[in-house]
């Protein structure tokens, strides 16, 4: 057990759907282990609140764990706090921990606050939908001497980290043609979704889609040179016209081409909660290479008494490798899973930033804050605004290009890296 006295306060600004399925479970278990402290949950009004308060499962998984709403969970549920984040942010002690999972046009706004504040930041992906906005971000970082770590969690799965150190090794040869498909469940279009993913905003590539491009930049350590998004409209049950289907081509710096499809359509009813696969074809002297993640079917399928599958369905294949609830020796369950140990990963490293730095002199601080960070950069495995700012670069030019017909958009390396 970690003393207390080395703890973080968290704030949650979001309460929305990955609250619920990742970082509010996740962030209870670092608070029993001593990792987090305090734990704050910002959202636009009441409902959510209310609805992760009230939560049986994490009840049941949680026993005697809360955190503190905002706004108050008695506030009528038609009045919205658009600003009250930046209150309970701005009353954080320095170095401790702003967790951003916003609508993505909103991220750049809420990240640079948190920084402004003296706070380190998990963000989901993707980090901002600009590349000047992530070079921004990465200078107030460094020169705050805080981690912004993005929650890009493919890059923690098992199968991820050794098929980067084959490729690595030269075990495949050199990726040359690829498919990579996620497509979300249908009830997607229920949710709050219906209220900001919409054409103006995102689309399914920038969404998901990014998860897949920098698993491959994250394998292979190639760079995306040229994207084509191919969107597909449709309008949710509000009536709201949003891309609901996209395709889109990446062409690596090798002459690689990636083929990524997305949307919000599988079907409730059916096995899994989602359809998603990677597969990657590498020339090789004289013979081929192929790296094949089947990320739908993890060979575990379970068929229940009655339908509590994601869509209500009975036939259910149930990956245990993203994120599980399970048995463990302590009160309650624990989060099991690489989308647990991304988010465990990110705040062990703000951890490691106090503790390090506790008994220092504000210079001799920041000097040792600035060193860690460095080599949570070089390392890689945390997705940083300097180690994967990549990923910026590509979701700018599909926006430009699903916006444009499907034109394709080159992304420019160099002194100063843009799209065109």
């Amino acid at each position: 057990m970690i003393p207390q006295s080395g703890s973080l306060d968290v704030t949650i600004v979001g309460g929305g759907m990955i609250t619920n399925d990742l970082l509010l479970p996740s962030l209870y278990h670092l608070q029993r282990t001593g990792v987090v402290r305090k734990i704050d949950i910002c959202a636009l009004d009441s409902p959510p609140l209310k609805a992760l308060a009230e939560s049986a499962d994490f009840k049941e998984a949680f026993p005697g764990q809360s955190f503190t709403p905002h706004p108050s969970l008695g506030e009528p549920p038609e009045k919205k706090f658009p600003e009250l984040y930046k209150e309970v942010v701005a009353a954080m002690a320095p170095g401790n921990m702003v967790v951003v999972t916003m609508p993505d046009h909103l991220h750049n706004e809420v990240v640079r606050y948190a920084l402004d504040c003296d706070q380190n930041v998990l963000c989901v992906k993707p980090l901002v939908l600009k590349h000047a906005q992530a070079v921004e971000i990465e200078k107030l970082a460094a020169d705050k001497g805080r981690l912004v770590g993005i929650e890009y969690h493919k890059r923690f799965d098992r199968r991820s980290l050794v098929a980067r150190r084959g490729y690595g090794l030269g075990q495949f040869g050199s990726f040359v043609m690829g498919e990579a498909k996620l497509i979300e469940p249908y009830y997607y279009r229920l949710s709050n979704f219906q209220n900001w993913f919409t054409c103006e905003h995102t689309d399914p590539f920038t969404y998901i889609g990014c998860h897949y491009v920098d698993l491959v930049y994250f394998i292979t350590g190639l760079k995306p040179v040229e994207v084509s998004v191919q969107g597909v409209k449709g309008r949710f049950p509000n009536g709201k016209e949003a891309y609901l289907w996209s395709h889109g081509r990446v062409t690596w710096e090798n002459g690689a081409l990636l083929s990524v499809v997305n949307g919000l359509g599988y079907p409730d009813a059916a096995a899994g909660s989602n359809d998603q696969e990677l597969i990657m074809y590498c020339e090789g002297q004289g013979q081929t290479g192929l790296i094949f993640h089947d990320d739908h079917n993890r060979g575990v399928a379970y068929s229940y008494l009655e339908g509590i599958g994601p869509g209500g369905s009975k036939y259910n294949y149930v990956s245990p490798d993203f994120f599980r609830l399970v048995p463990w020796e302590g009160p309650g369950y624990k989060p099991i899973g690489y989308g647990y140990e991304s988010v465990a990963g990110i705040t062990e490293s703000v951890q490691r930033l106090a503790k390090e730095t506790a008994e220092l002199a504000p210079e001799a601080a920041l000097a040792r804050r600035r060193q860690i960070l460095g080599e949570v950069d070089a390392r890689g495995l945390i997705a940083t605004p300097a180690n994967s700012s990549i990923n910026e670069l590509v979701v700018e030019a599909a926006r430009k290009s699903v916006t444009h017909g499907a034109a394709p958009v080159r992304i420019v390396y160099g002194d100063k890296p843009h799209v065109e």
